[in-house]
């Protein structure tokens, strides 16, 4: 069931300039991000066809109206992560029921006009509004009219309507225009960047990054990386190859990704792959073939990220060859 239905699309203005006015939010999600969940896109910043978030980079696209708050795979769906709300409010609206397929080609129609997917709408007074979207199907455990507290759960985050990996959107707008709680004044500028902001705690923010790295015995298909099933927990000694991947948002072209193994008996291989691309998520795997049995032991894979001279992102796993 659909209530306040308009409330759950994202054609909204860009937002003019405002003042926090004392309005603080906190994240929509418990986590750590870095870690365990990151912010995959921020609110576009760029009035034109392009797109930029409010540092002047590249995480955001064109008439983006939120900050996602991203988990690391589609099988963390099952996890029933809580989505909270980011302040004291009212719910005004809500919508529930859409299943958390994702968006393709094939199911663009159904989702037509209800792009947030299963979510809800904080009413905070004073003209303060956040919406959050992309909810668990079944998850939402709110009702129009309920008040809630900061940190009370309204759901799980899910893939519900138009979203291509699973997050929860989190919109924020003043008398109905977006704004972003970065820069909720509108004086960051790509130089100068502003003090501004409407978090209680303002999340760091990260260029780019790693989201998780495994090791395999070939190159896995991006979809078992997507959904969380590509890492190996063990290899036997006579497995086909030894492969190292590592799994990015955020990419940039020209970004170099360093990926290398190390074993038993020293380095196993090593190599830098230069990105052509400007991407939202990315992987990429080098290996080496066995010839002969790989000796028995603990391996570490390392896979670092890149920019220019600086080094924004690094993780290492270890597996077992047995």
């Amino acid at each position: 069931m659909i209530q306040r239905s308009a409330v759950l699309a994202l054609a909204l203005p860009f937002a003019s300039p405002v003042l926090a006015e004392g309005f603080l939010i906190s994240p929509p999600l418990d986590c750590d991000l870095g870690t365990d969940c990151f912010i995959q896109q921020y609110v576009d910043s760029d009035p034109s066809s392009d797109a930029m978030d409010f540092t002047c980079a590249a995480l955001s696209y064109d008439g983006h109206k939120g900050t996602d708050f991203a988990l690391s795979s589609r099988g963390r769906i099952a996890d029933n992560i809580p989505v909270l709300a980011s302040a004291a409010g009212l719910v005004t609206g809500m919508r529930d029921g859409m299943a958390d397929s994702g968006y393709t080609s094939e199911n663009a129609a159904g989702i037509d006009g209800k792009e947030c997917g299963n979510g809800v709408v904080l009413d905070h007074g004073n003209g303060w509004e956040t919406q959050y979207c992309h909810l668990k199907q079944g998850s939402v455990s709110v009702t129009t009219g309920q008040e809630v507290a900061l940190g009370d759960t309204i759901g799980f985050v899910g893939q519900s309507g138009k979203a291509a990996f699973p997050h929860v959107h989190l919109s924020v707008r003043k008398d109905g225009a977006v704004v972003d709680p970065f820069d909720p004044d509108g004086t960051t500028t790509c130089d100068a960047p502003g003090d501004s902001n409407l978090w209680a705690e303002r999340p760091d923010y990260r260029a780019g990054g790693l989201i998780s790295v495994g090791f395999a015995d070939a190159v896995p298909a991006y979809d078992a990386i997507k959904q969380g099933d590509a890492a190996a927990a063990s290899l036997p000694v006579d497995a086909d190859a030894l492969v190292i991947w590592g799994y990015m948002f955020g990419t940039r072209a020209d970004d170099i990704v360093n990926l290398s193994i190390t074993g038993p008996d020293g380095m196993v291989i090593a190599d830098d792959v230069t990105l052509t691309k400007t991407q939202a998520q990315a992987f990429r795997a080098i290996g080496k073939r066995g010839r002969v049995d790989w000796p028995a032991g603990t391996y570490t894979g390392t896979v670092t990220m890149i920019r220019g001279l600086q080094i924004i992102s690094q993780r290492s796993t270890e597996i077992e060859v047995k």
